[in-house]
């Protein structure tokens, strides 16, 4: 049997809509899953909102179940939460995860779901992905114990790290950020904060997640000599410019990027993706977790709140946003 939903498509740069689609039933290792909540990631979605993925990273920035081509018409997303009404017994009425478009139903491989605990509110559990990305971020800084740390940047994934690395034994962890309303969200997430002008230098390790500029100079400038900057931000199609002469190579710092699409190289041999996802969301039953939701709208709504989320019309951490039950 057939179903209908309904998916929100990029038309055109800066212009979303709602569409009508038909869903197959679910074949053979396969679920039928119903949207609950999904998530607006900021940073990426709404650079892909802008039509600002650079040519040369169209494949590179593909979600796993994206359709069309960018810059539009396109369907991407990749933060979803719901029930599965069809499929193997074992994952029917289950709530779980998936990397999926903002859609109302949706058919996928049973391996594409991962299940949430039942620890974790499915309100909640839409920040996995940001969540994952900031366990990838960890396993790539490889913290020891007794570092000074400093995360710039207090977005989703910057905050979603600082918690983290909070939890790390006899770490100094500060989360930077130059609006001073994300000292109410660190001390929410139990992480110290700091304006750029206040932070506390001489760190082992900066953890950048600000997407610009001056965020990452700060970062250089707060480094310890051999200290290291993890580059977690992705600029689209913007070109930057740092102080690499002064004293970057007389100190011997380091810029190394890191990017979940991999699973880091320095998590313990073997560890998969669905790993990763599933120790992100056992993360999550921590409520401090809910201190990054700052805004939520109905998926009709879509269309209207993209554009107000580009532009910082609408500003916070992640968008949650909520379907009506079928």
């Amino acid at each position: 049997m057939k179903h209908t939903a309904r998916a929100f498509w990029l038309r055109s740069p800066g212009q979303g809509e709602i569409r009508d689609e038909h869903v197959a039933a679910p074949g053979d290792a396969e679920v039928l899953v119903r949207t609950l909540y999904s998530g607006v990631s900021r940073g990426t979605e709404t650079l892909v909102f802008g039509g600002r993925v650079p040519e040369n990273q169209h494949a590179t920035m593909r979600a796993p179940f994206q359709e069309g081509e960018f810059p539009a018409p396109v369907k991407y997303g990749y933060l979803s939460v719901g029930r599965v009404e069809e499929g193997p017994d074992a994952l029917l009425g289950r709530t779980v995860f998936c990397l999926y478009p903002h859609q109302s139903r949706y058919v996928v491989p049973t391996s594409a779901v991962t299940v949430v605990p039942e620890s974790v509110p499915a309100a909640r559990a839409v920040l996995a992905g940001t969540v994952e990305t900031a366990v990838n971020a960890v396993w790539d800084a490889a913290p020891l114990v007794g570092d000074r740390i400093a995360v710039v940047g207090g977005g989703m994934v910057g905050c979603s790290v600082a918690s983290v690395l909070a939890r790390y034994p006899g770490v100094r962890v500060q989360l930077v950020d130059a609006d001073p309303a994300r000292a109410d969200i660190a001390r929410a997430l139990g992480v110290d904060f700091a304006l750029p002008g206040d932070a506390l230098g001489e760190c082992d390790l900066v953890v950048h997640a600000s997407a610009s500029e001056q965020g990452l100079v700060t970062s250089l400038g707060l480094l310890a000599a051999e200290g290291t900057v993890i580059e977690l931000s992705w600029y689209g199609d913007r070109r930057i410019s740092l102080p690499l002469g002064e004293a970057f190579h007389s100190r011997r710092l380091t810029i190394r990027s890191s990017q979940v699409g991999t699973v880091s190289p320095a998590a313990r041999p073997g560890r998969t993706y669905a790993d990763r996802l599933a120790l992100a969301l056992e993360l999550l039953a921590d409520a401090r977790f809910d201190a990054l939701v700052t805004g939520e709208c109905a998926f009709d709504e879509l269309p209207d709140v993209l554009p107000r989320l580009a532009s910082g019309e609408l500003p916070g951490l992640c968008h949650r946003v909520r379907y009506a039950a079928e």
